[in-house]
């Protein structure tokens, strides 16, 4: 499979919750599943970096299911998707032998993909299934996770 294709794929979990990808990119950077070489993005191999950003990501899931979680489309949750999906996109291209700046463009594209696909699918989800916002954000969670996971183990 592609690191383009990857790219686009970790780009959409990026818009689906914007901590979980980056995280299993460091995950996989720090077991050598990816090699970010001598790149600048090395430093997501570092074990401070792999504990900072499991925890973000793990109060990034406890925090979404809150009736007070910022929406994932405007400000702040935007522009972490639109960077973080840069960011993921980037490392996969370099694990993948390709341009760290294509992946970055992809990356981001599949961020906002995610973002704005995932927020559509999810309050139709909730609408039309007559369920709790949170169900839907349980089965969202688990999308990001596994995608991330399934991208960082192609390499």
């Amino acid at each position: 499979m592609g690191a383009l294709f990857l790219a686009l794929l970790l780009g959409v979990c990026v818009g689906l919750r914007s901590l979980t990808p980056p995280a299993a990119v460091s995950w996989a950077a720090t077991l050598y599943w990816i090699d970010l070489g001598r790149s600048r993005l090395s430093f997501l191999a570092a074990k401070p970096t792999v504990g900072l950003l499991t925890l973000l990501a793990l109060a990034e899931l406890v925090t979404d299911k809150l009736p007070s979680a910022p929406d994932r489309t405007r400000g702040a949750g935007l522009l972490a998707r639109i960077i973080l999906g840069a960011l993921c996109g980037a490392c996969v291209a370099i694990a993948g032998a390709q341009r760290p700046w294509l992946g970055a463009l992809v990356g981001l594209c599949g961020g906002l993909l995610g973002c704005y696909g995932g927020f559509q699918v999810r309050t139709r989800l909730v609408k039309s299934l007559k369920v709790p916002d949170y169900v839907v954000a349980v089965c969202e969670d688990v999308i990001a996770i596994a995608g991330s996971f399934y991208v960082v183990t192609r390499f």
